[in-house]
């Protein structure tokens, strides 16, 4: 038992005050003579003692009265937690994640949740509730009712130790506040298991939703396998948690046209086929049909027409050489100059410029070079055997690049970065025997804060990259090296361009970064839009001379086909899918968390916060004792002889 005002039962000491009145009797008694008093003496032993017995039990009663107006007036109460003097505060995490669409045995598990909420919290009591998306601070239920209702699901789960940090950070920071957090969500297994630092300031309350059924098919990628003149071949991956072999039809869409169907048997993991002879979609769609979770049933594509990257080569002379067959296809929009036939306004309109083995840079072509790297450009730079190195570092030293003077020895390429950029899914495998290319004359790099691509025996840089420039350490003629024959260069050069414009993907994920560019040259202050149906939006975007970067992470929020457009033209599409890693219905186990309250329902945690924070106030009590004592009291002096 506690007392609201303790400080009152000082006044129990005033209990003394009769009880020395009682035992220090001040009336003097005055004897009176009396004949034949034998007869009266034992009546009035009996008298007495009969007296005295009733002043006892009328000062008991009468002490016991005081002392429950005394306890009464002290406020006693009775509660787990010492909360008469605090205030509730309710901090609620609702988990509106993908994986959260399941079905329990109500129903989906977030649509379940918010009823629950609904039904046990009183609609003006004040709360604070967060979402992965949104955040209610210091509202009511009554307020974001609708809210709640209307609520959609999210692409992106927050980690737990986010969620908990973004919750706890909605506690104010006023004293004598019973704080109490309710993380409610399924408790998918994520890259971090869930872990929680019990902190003094608020009781962590867990509610695990669990679905009745784990099992989910999923479309888990797409990927260009072959793609010809004629033909491009698509793999479509999927993935299931059912464990269970079926057959699984896959439809292919543009838009709402009907380009393909096919099945696959599907136990664990299973690639649907489909050949195209279409050689650009619009608005690619591959669909399956799957009871469980619905966002992974649909993920969305295009294939656009190929747009040519201009590359400039600038040499010595126009003579032929292997760069012309490297750069061949229509793919690229090659243009051959000699230095001094180059059209210096001719190379903000290019993506890639290569400077094959010039003798020297003079410093306005250094200067036009700085200004389309600074503006997006990529420069390859290829030396020749007499190349002046102070000319050549008075370019290569702005990015941390610096050659030395030409060392005459045979020197074999046999260190590839398999890792790099320009190597991504060149190679099946790492190679460890094959004919190495050789060089006989290269320039040994003093410093490069830039990665090797490709490196001699001894680790020293053959070609090395930086930012927007790329530098090769030796002449690549066929007098000086036989690289240009051997099969490496192709995917060097091809990458080497491609890294130039970036071009957009089959398909991109919502909630990672993301970047591509957009050939197009913009009026002054203008603008790109993405836009679909759902409506549209401007993305974060970098203007260069002949091109837009735009990158993206959280937008846009709903999954599609968004058109890039320049005010009312459409230039090209984009698509957009959501992260399939919630399709994996796998969830954590709880139990291993000690002193934390879990439960599988939010009706049970509600209560339970209640029964804890419950007060039985006792002072009414009290006061009744008061008054039963008094009638004690009287019935005592009325009766009792």
């Amino acid at each position: 038992m506690q007392f609201k005002h303790p400080e009152i039962l000082y006044a129990l000491f005033l209990l003394l005050i009769p009880i020395i009145v009682h035992l220090f009797q001040l009336r003097k008694f005055q004897k009176e003579s009396f004949t034949n008093v034998a007869f009266l003496k034992k009546v009035t032993l009996q008298t007495r003692k009969s007296s005295q017995i009733k002043k006892w039990i009328t000062l008991l009663t009468r002490m016991l009265l005081l002392a429950c107006v005394i306890v009464a007036f002290a406020q006693p109460f009775t509660s787990k937690n010492n909360t008469f003097n605090t205030t509730p505060e309710t901090v609620i995490y609702l988990d509106n994640s993908f994986s959260m669409q399941a079905k329990g045995e109500n129903g989906e598990l977030l649509k379940r949740a918010v009823q629950e909420l609904i039904e046990n919290l009183d609609p003006n009591e004040p709360i604070s509730l967060v979402t992965n998306t949104e955040v209610f601070k210091n509202t009511t239920l009554k307020s974001i009712q609708n809210d709640l209702l209307q609520m959609e699901y999210a692409p992106n789960q927050l980690p737990y130790d986010a969620a908990v940090l973004k919750s706890s950070k909605l506690f104010s920071n006023t004293a004598n506040l019973n704080r109490n957090l309710v993380f409610i969500s399924d408790f998918q297994e994520q890259d971090k298991a869930f872990g929680v630092h019990l902190d003094s300031l608020y009781n962590m309350h867990l509610v695990q939703l669990k679905p009745v059924n784990t099992q989910n098919i999923a479309i888990d990628s797409l990927s260009v396998n072959n793609a010809t003149a004629t033909n491009t071949t698509l793999h479509v991956f999927l993935k299931s948690s059912e464990g269970v072999s079926r057959n699984v039809p896959i439809s292919l869409f543009d838009g709402e046209k009907l380009l393909a169907k096919t099945t696959v048997n599907l136990t664990d993991q299973a690639i649907g086929e489909f050949t195209l002879t279409e050689k650009s979609i619009a608005n690619g769609q591959i669909v399956i049909d799957d009871t469980s979770l619905q966002f992974d049933n649909t993920l969305y594509f295009n294939i656009d027409e190929p747009s040519a990257i201009n590359v400039l080569t600038i040499q010595e002379d126009t003579s032929s050489s292997y760069l012309e067959r490297l750069f061949a296809s229509n793919e690229f929009q090659l243009t051959t100059t000699s230095l001094n036939k180059l059209n210096y306004s001719a190379i903000e309109k290019q993506q890639l410029i290569v400077l094959n083995e010039l003798g020297s840079i003079p410093g306005s072509l250094a200067n036009s070079l700085t200004t389309f790297m600074k503006q997006g450009g990529y420069v390859v730079i290829i030396p020749n055997l007499t190349s002046e190195t102070a000319n050549y570092n008075a370019i290569l030293g702005l990015y941390g690049i610096k050659l030395q003077n030409a060392v005459t020895t045979e020197k074999r390429v046999t260190r590839i970065n398999y890792s790099h950029p320009i190597y991504k899914n060149v190679f099946e495998k790492q190679e460890s025997n094959f004919q190495y290319p050789k060089v006989n004359t290269f320039f040994p790099i003093q410093s490069a804060s830039g990665p090797n691509v490709l490196a001699f025996e001894d680790g020293k840089p053959f070609l090395v990259t930086n930012n927007q420039i790329a530098l090769f350490t030796a002449a690549l003629n066929t007098d000086n090296s036989n690289f240009s024959e051997y099969d490496l260069i192709v995917p060097t050069f091809y990458n080497l361009a491609r890294q130039s414009l970036q071009k957009a993907q089959l398909y991109y994920t919502i909630g990672v970064e993301n970047s591509f560019d957009v050939p197009v040259n913009l009026e002054q202050d203008g603008v790109l839009s993405l836009e679909n149906e759902n409506g549209n939006m401007i993305p974060m975007q970098q203007y260069f001379n002949d091109k837009v970067t735009i990158t993206t992470i959280n937008l846009p929020e709903t999954a599609g086909v968004y058109s890039i457009k320049n005010k009312t033209t459409t230039i090209t599409n984009v698509s957009f899918n959501y992260n399939r890693q919630e399709s994996d219905l796998n969830y954590q186990d709880l139990s291993l968390l000690k002193n934390i309250n879990i439960s599988n329902s939010i009706s049970d945690i509600f209560e339970t916060i209640k029964s804890d924070t419950k007060i039985n106030a006792l002072w009414k009590w009290f006061i009744i004792f008061a008054l039963a004592f008094i009638i004690i009291e009287m019935l005592i002096l009325k009766y009792f002889k």
